[in-house]
């Protein structure tokens, strides 16, 4: 039939607007008008599908199944009907059971008896998968709804979404049309702090209006009482530092016990570290917003071949150091010589910055099945990627020191970093 329904997890839809507007996954920590809510899901619904609606299903869960006073409201209101999961406290924390078998047999009912011609969903739960299959096999146009992630972070299950006819985001406007954070009350201490007492009040007023003429004489802590510090391997390193910059090595020393006694040993970072290990990562130039684009991007647009991955992965790190510097109200020329600092390191990618790299090339299921690390070939081939875009990025004056990107250059210098 020509109609749509929508599936809501209030689980999943309250969780993600308390994380957006008051930081914390936590239900209680906002207030919601849920006749305004009811009304802007509606709204929405028929917009986007561009039929009427026939029924919200509102999936919840509760303490023995029995309905909580949200649930008593919403159920009374027109086009709307609350089913219930229970609510069961495992390990410390409450924990739905339930929830999510129900509504995927609501799912799979309603597309088998044909009552809609499209459903939105708005969960992020991937074991709904199987229920949106079934549903697109009856001819049921399966539209996903997520909610802006307050961190960045991608809140919905990448299967699912993959499976989707159509996917929309809802943004903080929408939320705010009907949740806001509630206003946590001022602490009050339970007892008021206690007075001092009266000797202690007398020396206080004495010594106010004519102080002493010696300080009584500090009190001292026996010999035999005082606490034994131990120095940590760090301690050590920092009272190091002094001598062993007038020996010239460059770095702390660390003293390793052996068979032979205590040994001298030159930390590793004051050996390999270089003028490009300053730069900043990926992460640090990311804001939560961009996390969220990149994941988007991500997931829709990028193939997923190790040498995209690396170009991907250098352009935005170059792009947003860039932007970085603008706001730091760094010239384009300085710009360029951060640029140039990192190309003077080719083949070596900065450690943290090379480590960022594999991480992100993960997600795009480039490791290998034995050991859990990315393949050789396929780790020269990302790293390839990311020096050819950035050699599109650096001044030409510099790039002609390396110009030639072959996967082979980048092997040994590498190898030795790994």
């Amino acid at each position: 039939m020509d109609r749509c329904v929508v599936l809501v997890d209030a689980g999943y839809l309250l969780g993600a607007a308390a994380s957006l507007l008051a930081g914390e996954p936590g239900r209680s920590r906002v207030a919601v008008d849920h006749t305004v809510l009811i009304s802007a899901l509606r709204e929405r619904a028929e917009a986007e599908t561009g039929l009427p609606l026939l029924r919200i299903y509102w999936f919840d869960a509760a303490p023995e199944r029995r309905p909580l006073p949200e649930h008593r409201r919403l159920r009374v209101l027109p086009r709307v009907t609350v089913r219930l999961g229970a609510l069961t406290r495992a390990e410390g924390r409450w924990v739905q059971k339930g929830v999510d078998a129900a509504m995927h047999a609501e799912l799979s009912e309603l597309a088998r008896n044909h009552a809609c011609a499209d459903v939105v969903l708005v969960t992020g739960d991937g074991d709904l998968l199987p229920g949106v299959m079934s549903a697109k096999e009856h001819g049921v146009a399966v539209h996903l709804w997520a909610l802006q992630a307050a961190d960045g972070d991608f809140n919905q299950s990448e299967d699912l979404v993959g499976e989707a006819d159509e996917r929309r985001v809802l943004d903080r406007e929408w939320i705010t049309r009907w949740a806001r954070q509630k206003e946590q009350p001022a602490f009050h201490p339970p007892f008021p702090a206690p007075a001092p007492a009266p000797e202690i009040a007398e020396i206080m007023v004495v010594g106010s209006a004519e102080p002493a003429a010696t300080p009584p004489p500090a009190r001292t802590r026996p010999a035999a009482a005082a606490l034994r510090m131990i120095p940590t391997p760090k301690d050590l390193a920092v009272r190091a530092t002094a001598p062993v910059a007038s020996a010239g090595l460059g770095g702390p020393v660390l003293r390793w016990s052996s068979d032979r006694g205590w040994v001298d040993r030159p930390s590793a970072e004051a050996v390999t570290t270089t003028a490009a290990d300053g730069l900043p990562t990926l992460a640090q130039l990311t804001s939560a917003e961009q996390r969220w684009a990149d994941r988007e991007e991500d997931i829709t647009t990028i193939g997923g071949d190790a040498h995209e991955v690396g170009q991907v992965f250098a352009r935005r790190w170059s792009d947003r150091l860039c932007a970085a510097d603008r706001l730091g109200a760094v010239d384009r020329q300085g710009t360029r010589d951060r640029l140039g600092v990192l190309w003077t390191d080719y083949p070596r990618i900065p450690h943290r910055l090379d480590g960022e790299l594999l991480r992100y090339a993960a997600r795009f299921g480039l490791l290998a099945h034995k050991d859990d690390q990315i393949d050789e070939h396929d780790r020269y081939a990302i790293r390839a990627g990311f020096w050819k875009e950035f050699a599109s990025r650096v001044p030409q004056e510099t790039a002609s020191l390396g110009q030639e990107i072959e996967l082979p250059e980048a092997r040994g210098a590498q190898d030795a970093q790994d």
